[in-house]
C-alpha cells in the first residue's frame, strides 16, 4: 500500500525490510535492506539481515559475501559467524565453516546457535568423506601415501588459514577502536592533555601528534588487512582444491 510518505532514513528501511522478511517477503526484504545499505554502508546489522534473505532464498554465495561484510565491519557481532557458518555449510565448505564456529565461539563460547551449527557440519563432513564399505577396493600402497600426504597438507593448510583469520579479526578490532578513538579527537578539537602509551608507559603529547599517530596506524592497519584478506582467500583456494583431490583419490576405490 502507498502512503505517499517518502522513506529516507536507514532505519525505516530496515524495520520495513524486517516486515517483510517476517512475512517470508525475502525479495522484498533484500530491496529494503539494500537501501539501507546505500544510505548507511557501515551498518553491520544490515548486511547480517540482507545475508539472512539471500539464505531464505537459498542463494549462499551471497549470503556469504554479506556475512563477511558483517564480519569486517563488527568482528565482535556473533551473529555474523552464524551467518556465515551457516552459508559455507550449506556449499559444502566444512572446513571454512568450522573455521568460522571457532571464531564466533571465541566470543561466545556456549552460544547455542553456533554449537547446533558446528554439530550439523560435523555430521555432514563424516557423512561427505565416509565410502560405503560395498564400494570399497583396496588402495595401493602408492595411492595410499598419496591419500595420506593430501591429508597432512589439507590439516596444515587449514591450520594456516585459521591462523590468518584470527590475526584479522584481532586487526580489525583493533582498527576499529583506533576508528572510534579518531572520531572523538576529531569531536574535540580544542588543545588538552593527551597521553599515548609507549610500551608500559604513558607520554603526553599534543592533540595534533597523537591525530598524526593514529593516521599512521590505521594506515598500516589497512594495508595489513588487505594483505590478510588476500592471504585468505589464497588459503581458500588451495583448501578447495585439496579437498577435492582427496575426494578424487578416495572415488577412485
Amino acid at each position: 500500500m502507498t502512503t505517499g510518505i517518502a522513506t529516507t532514513t536507514p532505519e525505516e528501511h530496515k524495520e520495513l525490510g524486517n516486515k517483510a522478511f517476517a512475512e517470508k517477503d525475502f525479495e522484498r526484504a533484500i530491496n529494503h535492506y539494500t537501501k539501507a545499505i546505500q544510505l548507511d554502508p557501515k551498518n553491520h546489522v544490515f548486511f547480517s539481515n540482507r545475508s539472512a534473505c539471500y539464505a531464505g532464498l537459498e542463494e549462499w554465495a551471497k549470503a556469504v559475501e554479506d556475512s563477511k561484510e558483517c564480519i569486517r565491519l563488527d568482528p565482535k557481532f556473533v551473529k555474523g559467524y552464524y551467518r556465515l557458518a551457516t552459508a559455507q555449510l550449506e556449499l559444502k565448505d566444512y572446513d571454512m565453516a568450522l573455521a568460522t564456529i571457532k571464531q564466533g565461539l571465541s566470543l561466545d563460547a556456549n552460544n547455542a546457535q553456533l554449537l547446533k551449527v558446528m554439530r550439523n557440519i560435523k555430521y555432514a563432513k563424516r557423512a561427505a568423506t565416509t565410502v560405503p564399505e560395498t564400494n570399497e577396493k583396496k588402495l595401493d600402497i602408492a595411492t595410499s601415501q598419496e591419500l595420506h600426504d593430501l591429508q597432512l597438507q589439507h590439516a596444515e593448510t587449514t591450520r594456516e588459514y585459521n591462523k590468518v583469520q584470527a590475526n584479522l579479526s584481532k586487526l580489525q578490532r583493533e582498527h576499529k577502536i583506533n576508528q572510534i578513538t579518531l572520531d572523538e579527537l576529531e569531536k574535540n578539537p580544542s588543545e588538552g592533555a593527551y597521553f599515548r602509551s609507549t610500551g608500559k608507559v604513558f607520554m603526553k603529547h599534543d592533540r595534533d601528534d597523537i591525530f598524526g599517530h593514529l593516521k599512521n596506524v590505521m594506515g598500516e592497519q589497512g594495508k595489513r588487512q588487505t594483505e590478510l584478506v588476500q592471504k585468505m582467500e589464497f588459503l581458500e583456494r588451495r583448501i578447495h582444491s585439496q579437498q577435492q583431490n582427496v575426494q578424487e583419490l578416495r572415488s577412485s576405490r
